[in-house]
């Protein structure tokens, strides 16, 4: 076993798509997916882009508000996560700066409760 500390990744900052305050600290790949370590600084934003696949953001620590295509925000707390489509624009911010997870690529996400996969019983 081991044993991962995701705030002493490395990150580097993103400016891309008008982002402030907002650095990644990659941990994970697959042939389908990514694994990212995300930090917000307070009053940081990652800007409104595209999602290059699925994206699952998980909100670690701290609260976050996000919006999809509609752009409704949505805050988010700790345990709390947003899923993005394909292709779909998005924007996370953060008042008091966050501490999440993200997942990207080919993924199967279900509602909370549905078993995605059979062998999990």
């Amino acid at each position: 076993m081991r044993i991962l500390d995701l705030t002493d990744l490395p990150h580097r900052p993103i400016e891309a798509h008008g982002s402030r305050g907002f650095s990644v600290g990659a941990f994970g790949l697959s042939a389908d997916a990514h694994l990212v370590s995300v930090a917000l600084a307070p009053g940081g934003v990652i800007g409104r882009h595209p999602a290059v696949g699925r994206q699952l953001l998980v909100v670690l620590v701290g609260e976050a508000e996000v919006a999809g295509a509609e752009g409704v925000v949505h805050r988010l707390g700790a345990g709390q996560a947003a899923v993005w489509e394909p292709g779909e624009l998005h924007e996370t911010r953060s008042a008091g700066g966050v501490s999440a997870l993200i997942v990207e690529g080919d993924l199967d996400i279900g509602a909370p409760g549905e078993q995605v996969d059979p062998g999990d019983t």
